[in-house]
């Protein structure tokens, strides 16, 4: 299976705004959803953001919900999280994730191939 490669990542003050990219390294996404996720230290790895790649279904957590938007582009093989209105506690690693099986989840656990994971920093 294709890798996702995530990009976009980086320092920006609280309101900023910051675009993550999701690629496929070395061929074509396969999967029936992708899934955005974040990790900050000593915490454990939590959902942000879901699409689905056939029918561009989302679906956020709570957290985020009005100021990110997953999106992505079936031509450029690439997920897209634009994250506005950025809080010092959004500052996290933030992963790209692919799930084959034909349902959705917001449990980490259940998605089969990660990316590398790009830094995201909000200072106050």
């Amino acid at each position: 299976q294709v890798q996702p490669v995530e990009s976009g990542g980086g320092l920006v003050q609280a309101g900023g705004s910051l675009r993550l990219s999701c690629a496929a390294s070395g061929g074509t996404f396969n999967y029936y959803v992708m899934g955005w996720f974040r990790q900050a230290p000593g915490n454990e790895r939590e959902f942000v953001a879901f699409i689905t790649w056939s029918r561009g279904s989302t679906s956020y957590a709570d957290s985020v919900k009005g100021r990110f938007t997953i999106s992505r582009d079936n031509a450029k093989n690439t997920v897209y999280l634009q994250m506005n209105s950025l809080k010092p506690e959004d500052t996290a690693v933030y992963y790209c994730a692919g799930r084959r099986r034909a349902f959705v989840s917001k449990i980490a656990a259940d998605y089969d191939y990660w990316g590398q994971g790009t830094q995201v920093t909000v200072s106050s």
